[in-house]
């Protein structure tokens, strides 16, 4: 751990108290200013995925966004990607135009390190991507962790 920073836990507003209640785990970690978040889907409030892939990219993008957010941190904050993707052999463009697009549209000129992972299966029926971020963020605001802070551990 950084110095004595403790870990605090964060469950994303609408889909994360279910998946912590049904699943038992969170979204987020943030120990210092280092936040991790746990793979984010392009699922709805409801669990329900977009028919086009597009929109699931895109809405998985959106997902991670409001996960960083919860403990403080912004696209501007990433470092690192992981990005898991349903694909029978390699990964084409379908997936990585898509990718790629979303990165220079939420983060500009910074470009961070990305690994791209093909997958034989996903945690959710219909689920095609997966993207887990680690950042870097700056002191965590006032008065966060509270609700979201250690769930009883």
């Amino acid at each position: 751990m950084e110095g004595n920073a403790m870990p605090q836990f964060f469950v994303t507003p609408g889909y994360g108290p279910r998946h912590l209640e049904a699943l038992h785990y969170s979204q987020a970690v943030r120990i210092g200013d280092r936040v991790e978040i746990s793979g984010q889907g392009g699922w709805d409030d409801h669990t329900v995925f977009p028919e086009a892939l597009e929109d699931e990219i895109v809405r998985a993008f959106d997902n991670v966004e409001r996960t960083l957010a919860t403990a403080g941190a912004t696209w501007a904050d990433v470092v690192s990607v992981d990005s898991f993707h349903l694909a029978a052999g390699a990964i084409g463009e379908e997936h990585t135009g898509v990718m790629v697009e979303q990165f220079r549209r939420r983060m500009g000129d910074r470009a961070p390190i990305w690994t791209q992972i093909g997958v034989a299966g996903l945690g959710a029926p219909g689920m095609r991507v997966e993207i887990r971020v680690s950042a870097v963020a700056g002191p965590a605001p006032a008065g966060r962790g509270g609700e979201n802070e250690d769930h009883g551990r």
